[in-house]
């Protein structure tokens, strides 16, 4: 029991430590910190032979490992209640997990930076955080700084060289929610999402 207190206490931010334990204390499931998934940053699931299980990526900051874990654990409330007749991220799992997080959002558990594109967020989030550049934007805040010193692409001025997956392309125009960007080495174009983390050149 000790050393499943102190799995939470390495992973969440110390604010939130004893909620997200009561959660998992009130639902019992299996409980998995995973590598990094480029698919997904968390994920539900349940079978009758082994239960109901939740993993979460485990490079993400305190605060993004956060969301994801909540996101998790109202699919389990859904399931629990309804089974599998809602959709996966239907008007149940909105509701859950809004009601999951409301006890969070005050600035003595998060900060206030947090605190206001993830409320917004709440009123009708979506089946990723990715989906919402400025949650995403925010939560990015709170990684550590690494030396390859990635920014979001939307911080880059325009027509800036930047590196992604080991390419390079200048930025060009943004479309909706992403740039339409140039390929250096062979000139082709390509949209690439504006929350996509890149290595100016």
């Amino acid at each position: 029991m000790k050393k499943d207190v102190e799995i939470f206490q390495q992973y969440f931010p110390a604010s939130t430590v004893d909620y997200c334990w009561e959660l998992w204390d009130k639902y019992r499931f299996n409980f998995k910190i995973t590598r990094s998934r480029q698919s997904k940053l968390g994920d539900y699931s349940y079978r009758k032979d082994r239960g109901h299980k939740i993993t979460v990526n485990g490079d993400l900051n305190p605060y993004a490992f956060l969301v994801t874990y909540i996101h998790e654990v109202a699919h389990l409330a859904t399931f629990k209640q309804f089974g599998n007749k809602p959709q996966p991220h239907g008007k149940e799992w909105k509701k859950y997990f809004r009601e999951l997080f409301l006890p969070l959002l005050t600035e003595e558990v998060l900060p206030l930076d947090i605190i206001k594109p993830l409320a917004t967020y709440l009123q009708n989030p979506s089946a990723t955080t990715q989906s919402n550049s400025a949650l995403v934007k925010a939560l990015r805040n709170f990684d550590e700084q690494n030396e390859d010193e990635k920014i979001v692409l939307a911080h880059l001025e325009a027509g800036a060289i930047f590196e992604l997956n080991g390419r390079h392309f200048e930025k060009g125009e943004l479309r909706r929610t992403r740039y339409l960007c140039t390929d250096k080495t062979n000139g082709k174009r390509y949209v690439v999402s504006a929350i996509a983390m890149v290595k100016k050149v």
